[in-house]
């Protein structure tokens, strides 16, 4: 397929992200200092991530490369760019030999989990699910089937933030932290706000008027992270510094609805790898959205940055006949930038930030490979509850429990992401 879309051209904000030595992170901070003479650098992402961001004028950047280059502990360095919420559509109703290595690990744990077999139940299939008393995501993934919900698990949603004010999240166990500077937490954009009602949201929504249940992992605990403004944008530094201190706060999932379009042959970064491999060592799993840049079938795009790290588990977007959206970015590129996994993506109802004195602007269906992504985080939470597995396991069994679909994996990875019950 042409890659021909309208996507966002690149921005980026004149500083730098430089990758540090996870075990030596100090001796990576006075190595940066020393070779470009810049003292204020920003380490909010540098305890867990080992990731330093900072100005750099030209003659600095050429001493930092060269430093990178030579046997100073620092491991690599790239522009630091802007990344966007991944909007979709509304309606009336309103994923080097060690990265082949570490995905040829990933599909043997899916194997050996599984015996190399599929269960009735991930057999080929295709369907059609409607809205009833839970969304039809939450029918396909079988949610509304499970004895799990999330409790004792911790899930960040770095995002536009949450409506503090909408009572679906009252008395819910969370944690807020705004790392967009002059904004607070409070979502004035609506996409944050929809991602988390769909990962965590309550199991019986307390208004009648809106009764549908639309929240997968209803008991888990929430980590609010506003990396996007409220107008939708936010820089690797924000995001980063918050990936690490949702590991910090022992966060065993983190859902990214953001991202920046590729083009086909684009490299991932190697920061965003390495901190996701990172990440996984401590337990924690990032799972981001691949986004929707495409226009099938008049062309496909490849999966944008930061999904299309080796490291990072790339969901699609499904419609609910369990079509791939029109709109959902395929597996392009073909050193990382697969799709991994696939969830529901198209019409996809839940909370929304409360506008005025309009309880109908509570709600809201919406599409997007973002409306996709924090199902598979909430049902990540079922089987972190269900099984104790963290990190590259817990990857493993969302894998090897999805139900497999008559479409290419280029498309939809392994297929649709299922619920443990």
């Amino acid at each position: 397929m042409s890659n021909m879309s309208s996507a966002r051209p690149i921005r980026t904000t004149g500083r730098y992200l430089v990758l540090l030595p996870e075990e030596n992170v100090s001796s990576g901070m006075s190595a940066l200092s020393d070779s470009t003479g810049v003292r204020d650098i920003d380490d909010s992402a540098a305890s867990n991530l080992g990731v330093a961001v900072v100005d750099l004028d030209p003659d600095q950047l050429q001493s930092l490369t060269t430093a990178v280059a030579g046997d100073a502990p620092m491991l690599a360095v790239e522009p630091e760019q802007i990344l966007y919420a991944l909007e979709g559509d509304s309606t009336s109703t309103q994923t080097a030999s060690y990265l082949q290595g570490y995905k040829d690990g990933v599909a043997n744990l899916v194997g050996s989990l599984n015996n190399g077999t599929l269960t009735p139940d991930q057999q080929i299939t295709t369907s059609k699910f409607t809205d009833a008393a839970a969304t039809w995501g939450l029918q396909a993934t079988k949610v509304v089937n499970s004895s799990y919900s999330g409790s004792g698990i911790k899930v960040a949603v770095l995002d536009t933030g949450l409506d503090l004010t909408h009572p679906d999240f009252a008395g819910r166990i969370m944690t807020s932290e705004s790392f967009i500077g002059g904004e607070d937490v409070q979502d004035l954009n609506g996409h944050g706000t929809h991602c988390i009602g769909t990962a965590c949201g309550s199991l019986t929504p307390p208004d009648p008027s809106f009764p549908m249940r639309y929240g997968v992992a209803y008991n888990a605990e929430i980590f609010v992270g506003k990396v996007l403004s409220n107008e939708g944008s936010g820089a690797d530094g924000g995001i980063l510094a918050a990936i690490d201190r949702a590991i910090s706060s022992r966060c065993q999932i983190i859902s990214m609805s953001l991202g920046a379009s590729t083009v086909a042959g684009t490299p991932f970064s190697p920061i965003y790898e390495s901190i996701a491999q990172r990440a996984l060592s401590r337990g924690t799993l990032i799972i981001a959205a691949a986004g929707n840049e495409s226009f099938r079938p008049r062309f496909i795009n490849p999966v944008g940055r930061p999904a299309n790290c080796p490291s990072i588990m790339s969901v699609a977007a499904l419609d609910n006949q369990l079509q791939v959206a029109y709109f959902s970015n395929g597996s392009i590129n073909p050193d990382g930038g697969q799709i991994d996994i696939a969830a529901p993506g198209v019409d996809v109802y839940s909370t929304w930030t409360t506008k005025a004195s309009s309880d109908s602007s509570r709600y809201l269906s919406i599409s997007g490979t973002s409306m996709a992504t924090p199902h598979v985080a909430g049902i990540a939470a079922l089987y972190a509850e269900a099984t104790g597995k963290r990190g590259l396991e817990l990857w493993g069994i969302l894998m090897r429990d999805a139900q497999r679909l008559s479409l290419p994996s280029v498309d939809v990875g392994v297929g649709l992401v299922q619920a443990p019950v």
